[in-house]
């Protein structure tokens, strides 16, 4: 079945036909540099990952680029703050970028771009622009003119006539039209600079994507993605200095937004005060729950947050564990099957869950209705378990079909449940005592008690169930 994906240039869903038979060329717009990123942030980012691993997974080579915009007004401002180097304050926070990134299992991108290594191309791109009558020097600063685009506004679906009328543009008397905006900045006293044909000054953020997408992609490139805030201006903007600067041919050909994370229905964002930093949740979910309540809704629906549905993820995350932990457990039991493998319930089981995982993929990368799939498939196993006669190669290829489609959305469900309430392990822990408590019952015939303890571990989500193998446990 072929990769269908919602273009917001279009505003349908497209089957996905790369530039290129069987290779992938995608552009994340990665963070400014100014501060630890932030879970609204993590969203795109673990999105991308995942479109980019199951893109890997169907068969493609990707190349995937990822910026770090280290030259911003915002880095400056803050810089000021802590009267340090701008440059050094970005190059602070590119490197603790990698730290969170790999506690979410982020595979790094394949190049990872900075926008100060790349001042060259975006002055090649601006005076090109300038040349065809689309950019203008004002004393240094140099704008975009968006009037002489006539495509202006086709990925927002906004008009110029709209956008002046409902715009809240401050008043520069330097620009031709309110929303023209800066490709070149004029240098100001204390603030990088590089040297220019319209004088020394720093590229507008805009411009920075443009170069870099360019440079390690080329034109015509498959997927551009980003949050849904960056639609307009960032990459409204990028897409009239791209396609302004070159011949007749677009800039990307499909691009992909996520929703927002919201508080209380409201964006979550710096500027509006009501974030929380990947690096402070981590204290108190693992990155692993954290990624995996990200996925749990489709990228483009709106995500609200509170600590409950991050707990609600670590209950799902660790059913998944609990199953392939028990499929493991029996295995060591029981000897090679040299039997002729037959194609039993189970065996079936584990092919319908990875029909059913392409399937929601495939439909616009919808890692709701993959989870879907991985959970079915896990209830299916824990009943297999359950049974005196299992076949050692159908509990493999459940496990590893498991183990493979998770890893995909980028878990390791191998890895040791950690209980993001407590230390890790100690579950485990206390659940091998439960279980030797009520086996001794059950020796004395202790009925009552056994009966009890399960189900009393049922009421707080604990389910104990009875196999040939004795007692097992899973998260419920």
């Amino acid at each position: 079945m072929a990769i269908k994906l919602f273009n917001s240039l279009t505003r349908r869903k497209e089957e996905f036909v790369p530039r290129e038979p069987g290779k992938a060329a995608i552009y994340a717009c990665g963070p400014t540099t100014y501060n630890y990123f932030h879970l609204g942030n993590a969203r795109m980012l673990v999105v991308f990952d995942m479109v980019r691993r199951y893109l890997i997974y169907k068969g493609y080579e990707v190349t995937y680029v990822q910026n770090f915009t280290d030259v911003d007004d915002k880095i400056i401002k803050k810089a000021v703050e802590e009267d340090c180097d701008p440059l050094v304050l970005a190059q602070k926070y590119i490197d603790e970028y990698f730290k969170d990134a790999k506690a979410l299992n982020i595979i790094p991108a394949d190049v990872h771009p900075k926008a100060t290594e790349h001042i060259n191309e975006m002055i090649e791109i601006i005076k090109k622009l300038e040349a065809k009558g689309l950019a203008y020097n004002v004393d240094g600063d140099v704008y975009y003119a968006v009037e002489k685009f006539s495509e202006y506004g086709k990925l927002s679906g906004r008009t110029l006539e709209d956008m002046l009328a409902g715009a809240r543009v401050d008043v520069n008397e330097r620009k031709r039209n309110p929303m023209d905006f800066a490709l070149w900045k004029k240098a100001k006293e204390g603030e990088p600079c590089w040297a220019s044909p319209w004088g020394e000054g720093r590229p507008g953020w805009h411009i920075e994507c443009s170069a870099m997408a360019l440079k390690y992609l080329g034109p015509e490139f498959d997927i551009h993605g980003g949050g849904g805030d960056l639609i307009f201006p960032h990459h409204e903007n990028e897409i009239a200095q791209s396609e302004g600067c070159l011949d007749g041919q677009r800039f990307a050909k499909y691009w992909m937004h996520n929703a927002f994370i919201t508080i209380n229905q409201e964006k979550m964002s710096k500027s509006l005060g009501n974030f929380f930093l990947v690096r402070d949740v981590v204290e108190k979910f693992p990155g692993e729950v954290i990624r995996f309540y990200l996925l749990g809704t489709h990228y483009r629906s709106p995500l609200d947050f509170d600590d409950e549905k991050l707990v609600m993820a670590s209950k799902g995350l660790d059913r998944l564990k609990n199953s392939v932990r028990l499929a493991q457990e029996a295995l060591s039991k029981v000897l090679p099957d040299e039997e002729p493998r037959i194609e039993d319930e189970l065996v079936k089981a584990s092919q319908k869950a990875r029909r059913d995982f392409e399937e929601a993929m495939d439909d616009d990368f919808n890692s709701a209705q993959a989870y879907a799939a991985l959970f079915e498939l896990a209830k299916d196993l824990n009943t297999y378990l359950t049974r005196k006669s299992r076949k050692p190669y159908s509990l493999t290829e459940a496990c590893n079909t498991l183990l493979e489609l998770a890893g995909v959305l980028g878990f390791d469900l191998e890895a040791e449940i950690e209980d993001s309430q407590t230390d890790t392990g100690k579950l485990a822990q206390v659940m091998e005592l439960v279980l030797e408590i009520r086996l001794k019952a059950r020796k004395n015939k202790d009925w009552a008690t056994a009966d009890l303890i399960r189900d009393r571990m049922k009421e707080i989500g604990i389910v104990i169930e009875d196999t040939p193998d004795g007692a097992r446990w899973y998260l419920g």
